[in-house]
C-alpha cells in the first residue's frame, strides 16, 4: 500500500486554499497536513506536520515564498516546494530556483495542472506549466542581450532587501521589521534609510507603490 501523501497549503486567501484542498483530497491517498495564512506560520507548520509537499504562495503576509522556501528547505531538505502564484515572471521562477523550489504553477493553470505537479514533485521531478515553461525559455533566449542593459535599482536588491520592502510596504515600522528579523532596531533603520536611497523612494506611499509594481506585495 502505497504511503499517504503529506500536503501542507500556504495562500493568504481562503478561498484559494479551499480550492486547493478540493483538488488534492479528490486525489486518493493525498492528505491536507495543515493550512498557512502567511509565510511565518508556513514554516512553523511545515517543521511541526513534516509535509512531503509544500504549495506556497509568492506573496505572503509577514514572509514571502521565497524567504518561506528557504527557511522551510533548511529544517525539511527533503522536502519538495511548488509554487502556486498569479505572477509570471522568469525573473520569479530563476529566483525560486535558487532558493530550492522544484516547481511552478499559475493559479490560472491550477484546475489543469495541479494533480500532475504534485505527483511529480512527490516522484522527485520537477514541474513546471506549458505556459511557464515558455515564460523561462524566452527569458532566457533574451539573457545576453540584457547582459549590458542598464540595471535598474530594483533588480539589484538582495533577498533580504525584498524582504524588508515586503514589510514597510505592509506597514511594518522599525520595531517591527527589528523583531522579525531578529536584528536590533537601530540595523533596521539603516537598511530601510539604505533602501529609501538606494530605490530613491521619499515616502512609505513610494515604497507601497514600489513594492507592488514589482510584484513584491499584492494591490
Amino acid at each position: 500500500m502505497a504511503k499517504p501523501l503529506k500536503v501542507l497549503i500556504a495562500d493568504d486567501h481562503e478561498v484559494v486554499r479551499q480550492g486547493v484542498r478540493t483538488i488534492v483530497e479528490s486525489q486518493a491517498g493525498w492528505n491536507i497536513v495543515a493550512e498557512a495564512k502567511d509565510g511565518v506560520e508556513a514554516v512553523n507548520l511545515a517543521v511541526e506536520t513534516k509535509p512531503d509537499v509544500v504549495l506556497l504562495d509568492i506573496s505572503m503576509p509577514r514572509l514571502n515564498g521565497i524567504e518561506a522556501a528557504k527557511k522551510i528547505l533548511k529544517q525539511l531538505p527533503g522536502a519538495q516546494v511548488l509554487i502556486l502564484t498569479m505572477y509570471e515572471s522568469d525573473e520569479l521562477v530563476r529566483e525560486l530556483l535558487i532558493a530550492g523550489a522544484r516547481g511552478y504553477v499559475l493559479k490560472t493553470d491550477a484546475k489543469r495542472d495541479l494533480v500532475d505537479a504534485i505527483h511529480s514533485l512527490s516522484q522527485g521531478r520537477p514541474f513546471f506549466t506549458s505556459k511557464v515553461a515558455e515564460m523561462m525559455l524566452e527569458g532566457f533566449r533574451h539573457q545576453n542581450q540584457a547582459v549590458h542593459a542598464e540595471v535598474s535599482p530594483g533588480d539589484r536588491l538582495t533577498a533580504r532587501e525584498r524582504q524588508i520592502v515586503q514589510l514597510l510596504a505592509e506597514g511594518k515600522t522599525s520595531k517591527d521589521i527589528a523583531t522579525a528579523l531578529k536584528i536590533s532596531v537601530k540595523t533596521a533603520d539603516t537598511h530601510r534609510a539604505n533602501l529609501m536611497r538606494k530605490l530613491d523612494l521619499h515616502s512609505l506611499a513610494d515604497v507601497v507603490r514600489y513594492a507592488i509594481r514589482n510584484k513584491i506585495i499584492e494591490p
